[in-house]
Formats: C-alpha cells, sequence, structure tokens
C-alpha cells in the first residue's frame, strides 16, 4: 500500500471501495497515474466531465470566473446563475430553475414541490411520491427512501415516510397504486443508471404521464445521469415523448464543479415562494460559469455524434464472445457478462489502462460526450478481450 493509499485509509472515512489507482492528472478522454501509466477513461467520473479532463473551454470559464467573483450569497444577483438558468429553460421549455449543489439535492427540490403542489391543491395529506423499483436518487434519508433499492435502507431507519415503489413497466401496478394512495408526485429516471442500465419502455412511460396528466399529479423525471447530452438527447425524456412537470439533473451539468439544478414547468413555477427553500452554494458563479460553457456546446452535432458513437459501442459487444446482454441509450451502456462477475471484467481493463464502471451485474460505460473514435475503438478491443477471457 503507498503512502497516498495509506493516508487515504486513515483519515478518510472508509465509505468508498477504491482500486488501487492514484490518478494525478490527465487531457481529454485520458487519466495518468502516479507511476505514468495512462488509462482511457470510460467513466468520466460517473457521468461528469462531460468533455473529459482539463477541458479548455471550461478551464477557461472557471479561471476567468474565480478571477472575478468566486462566490457571494443568494441575498444578490450574479450574471452565471441568471445565464445558466436562462439557458436551460430556452432549451428544455421549463420556466424556473433552483440551483443546488448536487443530483440529492435537485431531488430534494423536486419532492418538496411535489408535496408543497398537493398540499396548496387537495390538501396536506396528499403527500406519497411513487418512484420504481431499481431507481437510484441519492443518498440523503429522503432521496434513500424514494430509491427503490432496499439494501440502501437498511441501516439507515427510519427513513422519510410517504414513498411507494413500483416495478417499472407495469403500468397496471402503477394505476393500482394511485388509486390506493393519495399521490403527489412521480419520480423516475427513463434510464436506470445505478440499477442496471435499465432503460424504461417508452409505452409504460407515456402510459405514466397520461395517468399524471388525469390525476393532477407531477411528473417528475430524474435526468441527474442521463441528462446533458448522456444519451444522446439534451435530456433522456425527450426522446420519449412526454413533457415532465419537473425536471432533475446534475453530474454532467458543471464539467466537474458541484451543481445541480431542479428546473420547473409551467404548472409548478410559483409553488416555491420567498424563504420556502434556499442553498448556501446553490447557484455559485464558479460553478455556474463552469455549466454555461458545458451546456453552451451541447448541440445537434455533438448529439449526433453520441448517438453514433453510443451505436457502435453497442453494435460491438451484440453476439460478442462472454456477452449476455447490452443495454442503455446513447453513451450511457450497460453489458451484462455471460458468467464473470462485472467486477473482475473492471479489474482486467484497469491492468490494460482502461477504465469503467459496474452497475449491479453490468460493466457500466459513461465515456466524455466527445471521446475521440481512436481512444473508443481502443478500449473496445481491451473490452472485448476481457470479457472474452474466462
Amino acid at each position: 500500500m503507498s503512502i497516498l493509499q495509506e493516508k487515504d485509509k486513515q483519515y478518510v472515512a472508509n465509505t468508498y471501495a477504491r482500486f488501487p489507482v492514484e490518478l494525478v492528472s490527465g487531457k481529454g478522454s485520458r487519466v495518468v497515474d502516479t507511476d505514468g501509466k495512462e488509462y482511457i477513461d470510460l467513466g468520466s467520473g460517473i457521468a461528469v466531465t462531460a468533455f473529459g479532463i482539463a477541458d479548455g473551454v471550461w478551464q477557461k470559464a472557471v479561471a476567468e470566473q474565480a478571477g472575478k467573483l468566486q462566490h457571494t450569497s443568494n441575498l444578490y444577483y450574479t450574471e452565471p446563475c441568471a445565464a445558466l438558468a436562462e439557458m436551460l429553460c430556452e432549451r428544455t421549455g421549463m420556466k424556473k430553475v433552483f440551483f443546488g449543489n448536487s443530483g440529492a439535492e435537485a431531488n430534494e427540490c423536486a419532492i418538496k414541490l411535489a408535496r408543497k403542489y398537493a398540499a396548496d391543491k387537495k390538501g396536506s395529506d396528499v403527500y406519497t411520491i411513487v418512484t420504481m423499483k431499481n431507481g437510484f436518487h441519492g443518498r440523503t434519508l429522503t432521496t434513500l427512501a424514494a430509491t427503490g433499492q432496499e439494501h440502501y435502507h437498511e441501516l439507515f431507519q427510519p427513513l422519510t415516510p410517504g414513498f411507494v415503489h413500483t416495478e417499472p413497466g407495469d403500468l397496471a401496478d402503477f394505476a393500482r397504486i394511485v388509486a390506493e394512495n393519495k399521490v403527489a408526485g412521480v419520480l423516475l429516471e427513463c434510464v436506470q443508471g445505478e440499477g442496471g442500465v435499465n432503460v424504461l419502455d417508452r409505452d409504460y412511460v407515456k402510459g405514466v404521464a397520461e395517468i399524471c396528466a388525469k390525476e393532477d399529479i407531477l411528473l417528475m423525471i430524474d435526468e441527474v445521469q442521463t441528462g446533458n447530452g448522456r444519451t444522446g438527447t439534451l435530456y433522456a425524456y425527450m426522446q420519449y415523448g412526454i413533457t415532465p412537470d419537473v425536471v432533475t439533473t446534475a453530474k454532467g451539468l458543471g464539467g466537474g464543479l458541484p451543481i445541480g439544478a431542479c428546473l420547473m414547468g409551467e404548472k409548478v413555477e410559483a409553488v416555491l415562494g420567498f424563504g420556502d427553500h434556499g442553498s448556501t452554494f446553490g447557484g455559485n458563479p464558479v460553478c455556474a460559469a463552469g455549466a454555461c460553457s458545458i451546456l453552451s456546446r451541447i448541440d445537434d452535432a455533438l448529439l449526433a455524434e453520441v448517438r453514433e458513437k453510443g451505436d457502435y459501442v453497442r453494435a460491438a459487444f451484440e453476439g460478442a464472445k462472454g456477452v449476455k446482454s447490452v443495454s442503455g441509450l446513447g453513451l450511457m451502456i450497460g453489458i451484462e457478462p455471460e458468467s464473470q462477475p462485472a467486477g473482475d471484467i473492471v479489474k482486467k481493463c484497469i491492468q490494460n489502462g482502461v477504465l469503467c464502471l459496474t452497475a449491479k451485474n453490468k460493466v457500466r460505460l459513461l465515456p466524455a460526450l466527445n471521446i475521440p473514435m481512436a481512444d473508443l475503438e481502443e478500449a473496445v478491443k481491451v473490452l472485448l478481450a476481457a470479457f472474452a477471457e474466462e
């Protein structure tokens, strides 16, 4: 164990099973460790570094803003915050944005929105939020309650009450839950990232949306991992023919700095008033400037490139030796091994200079949106060899 690893073990909370890799620098989709070994990065910080490491445009935007005003409280106006909110609203049709620091905070805001909207319109006893089994919405007590995976719940009881989980794809079960509970909102991911890169059926999502519209239930889409170009459209819901009432996002929006956003549609734009919610660092000018530099470059040409590269990767693994199934949208890809544990494949890839992730029983790929094709092809060869080797 190196000096750095010993120090980390001694002083950092033991909440991560880190790989024995000490990263120090990088450029684009390649990162370098303390021994000078280079890796192709197919994880991008779990869908965060949207344009790769040390992205020049992002660096310039962040450095310039840091040299002017690194922070002020939300008692005052700052240009990057307003500019980013305008950009998000114009690109989505949403009306207002609340900024926080993470996806969990964005989802907390959405849940508060749903409960206040329902309380104002229907009464304080209407507060149930429906989420999907295998979904993941964050690690606060409330977003853990929203997360439809029981093993996340075991150690932290009692969680926030008022959440019901349904099987994704089972519209009859969703309709039953709505009939039997006083439902304020529905929160779902179109592609369940942490749950195994599961792509929700389009007809099912549209059916959920129709029931929500009929019953005046808020439809809230969690785009923390799927958003900001990751699935080949700006937000994944745009591939489903629906109009959400609330959209949450984070991760790739900031390009490497912590920022979360809760986007509010016309139905809920006035639900939160003065003092109803807040954040010390939400809309921080440096984070917002970085996010503006990211969002402004996610255009139609880049999104087409994301779709093409995603199609290339999925085609490479469909029917390949050692591969049981392939799932995902755009550059959010899950590959299920036939017999090997996904973690073993990840370890083999690390040894051969490729960094990737797991999600349940799958190897998960979340490369930078602009990963060079040559890097992607080289990494795919390493992965194919790791899957084929029993």
